[in-house]
């Protein structure tokens, strides 16, 4: 299985690592960590050189019950920082995560390569087409509501052929619009309790039905700092284990805060 980025064809069938970079005050792990341009440059670098095929920047926090910013404001926060990261390292993978579609194609021109959707295409009716005309990659996760209110109340009847049903109907339309490369994420924590979380992590195999490629996003996240009483910078071990079940049930890209620690985890678990 592989994906086409800007010309190069990044072959799958080995798991690969994805390294989170958030330019937010407020995201629930890293927000306001990086403080300037150098230190951006250090964690890029740094990610890169533990084993990070794609760097994923983002400027909207979408953590629970996160403030909402303006389109002009999430284009101020990215848009530097990914031209920089471009031009720094000129061969590098970038996801840009967000929902909207006119930050997507901005920033696509500024040195993109990917596109990644907490929405789905559900926060906005162009992405679709969007996502078609710029021809890059789309990963494509499922929410229940949005990161204002997702956690108030999230219900299922089952959560798996629920969050499989959304996907097939996305992917349909995608298909229509002729966008081959896409991947699932089934948003952990995004609309979800802990049980259906691990209900999803528990069959994420099932996921396999719909022929993409799986990302699996569980980095430092509540379900797992919840279910062992400590905070999210205590959760790196925790986040191994998860990881490591995410690639036994075959997850294709692992989205991390802890690049070399998630890319042991592939070198190991491929040895299976």
């Amino acid at each position: 299985m592989t994906i086409n980025c800007k010309g190069k064809l990044i072959d799958l069938s080995t798991p690969k690592v994805m390294g989170i970079l958030n330019i937010t005050p407020d995201s629930f792990f890293d927000g306001g960590k990086y403080k300037n341009d150098k230190a951006v440059l250090v964690q890029v670098e740094k990610m890169l050189n533990d084993g990070a095929t794609f760097i994923d920047i983002g400027g909207y926090s979408s953590r629970p019950g996160a403030k909402h910013i303006s389109e002009e404001e999430e284009l101020m926060r990215v848009g530097p920082i990914v031209k920089m990261v471009h031009e720094e390292f000129p061969e590098v993978l970038i996801s840009i995560d967000t929902f909207r579609s006119k930050v997507a194609k901005e920033v696509i021109a500024m040195g993109g390569a990917l596109v990644n959707d907490i929405s789905g295409g559900k926060m906005d009716a162009n992405m679709f087409a969007t996502v078609a005309q710029l021809q890059v990659p789309y990963i494509m996760m499922h929410m229940q509501g949005t990161p204002q209110n997702m956690q108030q109340n999230p219900e299922y009847k089952n959560v798996v052929t629920e969050v499989i049903a959304f996907f097939a109907e996305q992917l349909q339309q995608l298909k229509e619009l002729k966008i081959n490369d896409i991947i699932v994420d089934v948003g952990f924590g995004f609309g979800k309790t802990l049980e259906h979380n691990f209900e999803l992590l528990n069959k994420l195999s099932l996921f396999k039905v719909l022929d993409a490629p799986i990302l699996t996003g569980v980095s430092r996240k509540s379900m797992l700092y919840k279910t062992l009483d400590i905070t999210p910078k205590e959760a790196l071990n925790a986040t191994t284990v998860a990881n490591t079940i995410a690639l036994l049930n075959g997850t294709s890209i692992l989205r991390v805060h802890d690049v070399k620690e998630a890319v042991q985890a592939v070198t190991i678990v491929n040895r299976f």
